[in-house]
């Protein structure tokens, strides 16, 4: 692609000099104005106007044009064509996040799910060059995107997360890992990865946690399992005839089978117990799953003063032309 740059822009200051120049050209033809004595104006008024009259102005034009043109040349414009060689390999990443009710507990500020939500739009804004997709569990999965490289339709996905947006509540650890393999499995890309981000222990759905990760790893793709909660206590919403009550209920988290499901795939287990430890973890997560791009680029600049050389001197031979010939002056 061929870009002009100038070597030396500083010297577009010198237009400036127009300023005064043609403010003087103005001003003298203003003052230079001929007047002759006569007894009545009936005589010239069939008189023809010349070509003279339309041409008196050109001359202050042309040499404008001849002044901009040396300008541009002593700025040395300058063409560039830039190639890039790059080499990427790829990595889709596939998001499968908790939605169950138990995700509204007050551990994390405002609470579980506000605060993964928000971690994990960091994470995906971070990842330029790679696919990410979401997948969404409660009692049941759902594919809430495929994987892309639009980041901000993934981003608002992201953000419209709530619990409640599947019609079975519960925990279903299994299948929502055996949806984001069936999403991944068929990827062309030289890494997958699946994130799973949970709060509880399996307790719904048809599928095995740990079969599904004998299945990911199958296919090549490594889990990084994350258990999002405080150790203990935790005040966990619950409805009652008299709206939404908070209780305290004991965090559990199957923290064995989170384990066994990241050394099945060649991932690793992470524990969340704060929003700035959450961070950390997908802070981690990115420095070992980085995209690995090289980068060549070659430039080529070339000259381009000489078109503006060749008008300057056509602009400056028309004015001297013109002054000499059709606007020349008799004595």
């Amino acid at each position: 692609m061929n870009n002009i740059t100038f070597l030396h822009p500083q010297f577009f200051y010198l237009l400036l000099v127009l300023i005064p120049m043609i403010t003087w050209y103005v001003l003298k033809h203003n003052k230079a104005q001929a007047s002759l004595q006569i007894s009545t104006l009936k005589g010239f008024s069939k008189a023809p106007t010349t070509l003279r009259v339309y041409l008196r102005h050109l001359p202050i034009v042309l040499r404008s044009f001849a002044i901009v043109m040396i300008v541009f040349v002593l700025a040395r414009p300058q063409s560039s064509n830039s190639t890039q060689n790059v080499t990427t390999e790829g990595i889709d990443i596939v998001i499968t996040m908790d939605i169950s009710g138990s995700m509204e507990a007050l551990d994390f500020k405002p609470n579980r799910m506000e605060a993964s939500k928000d971690v994990a739009v960091q994470f995906v804004s971070a990842r330029e060059n790679d696919k990410i997709g979401l997948v969404i569990f409660a009692g049941e999965s759902f594919t809430q995107c495929p994987l892309t490289t639009d980041k901000a339709t993934l981003v608002n996905l992201i953000r419209d997360m709530r619990t409640g947006m599947l019609p079975k509540d519960g925990t279903a650890i299994g299948s929502g890992l055996a949806t984001a393999v069936s999403r991944i499995k068929d990827s062309d890309a030289k890494s997958k990865v699946i994130i799973l981000l949970t709060d509880g222990e399996n307790n719904m759905g048809e599928v095995a946690p740990l079969t599904a990760a004998e299945i990911a790893k199958t296919f090549g793709i490594r889990v990084y399992t994350i258990g999002v909660g405080s150790k203990g206590m935790a005040k966990f919403p619950v409805q009652t005839p008299y709206g939404t009550q908070y209780i305290e209920q004991e965090t559990q988290i199957d923290e064995n089978m989170m384990s066994e499901i990241a050394n099945i795939t060649g991932g690793q287990y992470f524990r969340a117990t704060t929003k700035n430890g959450l961070k950390s973890i997908y802070a981690e997560i990115d420095k070992m799953e980085k995209t690995k791009i090289e980068v060549k680029e070659y430039t080529k600049r070339s000259e381009e003063f000489l078109l503006f050389a060749i008008l300057a001197v056509v602009f400056v031979i028309a004015e001297v032309f013109i002054k000499s010939t059709l606007l020349r002056n008799l004595p």
